[in-house]
């Protein structure tokens, strides 16, 4: 990867929205959904689905750090997710609908747990975020690719104004931000 290059792994519920939701994003070079930090390689979306191997549906996000910091994507993350929810995001139940954060580089981490500890103020309940270093990941199968592209009325759980608020993100650059 080019040096101006870095790459985040974010779960938040569903990945076919979280994916949506970045690919949105002007400054968000590429995504790509995932299974990640499970314990069998190359699951498929049954054993992701069973519970049994540990995975997480996650996003893969490429970004250009001279247009847009970690720091702004994880508060466009943070945008989407219900940071004290337990296994689950909107309407999606089970283990592979986790919250996480699972970085590369271990500068990023004190950046995470920096942000993290900032949001907590916004909530009654604790955080229960996972932030690990990501340990492996396997690409989800195509038909996941770009989902909601190739079905324009599938199921998502983020909103459409939040998608709207991803796409002008650039115009904005997160003018109140608490973060």
């Amino acid at each position: 990867m080019e040096n101006n290059i870095k790459r985040i792994y974010l779960a938040g519920g569903c990945f076919w929205g979280v994916e949506k939701y970045f690919e949105e994003v002007p400054d968000v070079l590429s995504t790509c959904v995932v299974y990640a930090n499970g314990m069998i390689e190359n699951p498929t979306y049954e054993e992701v689905c069973s519970g049994k191997y540990d995975f997480a549906e996650c996003v893969r996000i490429d970004y250009d750090i001279n247009k847009i910091k970690l720091e702004d994507i994880l508060y466009l993350y943070f945008n989407i997710i219900d940071a004290s929810l337990v296994n689950r995001q909107g309407n999606d139940v089970g283990i592979q609908y986790r919250t996480g954060i699972y970085y590369i580089d271990e500068k990023d981490k004190n950046i995470i747990y920096r942000l993290l500890e900032k949001l907590q103020y916004e909530y009654d309940s604790p955080i229960v975020i996972e932030v690990k270093k990501i340990d492996n990941f396997y690409k989800a199968e195509e038909y996941h690719q770009k989902y909601l592209d190739k079905n324009p009325n599938g199921y998502c759980h983020i909103s459409k104004s939040k998608m709207k608020y991803a796409k002008e993100y650039v115009d904005k650059k997160i003018k109140n931000k608490k973060y």
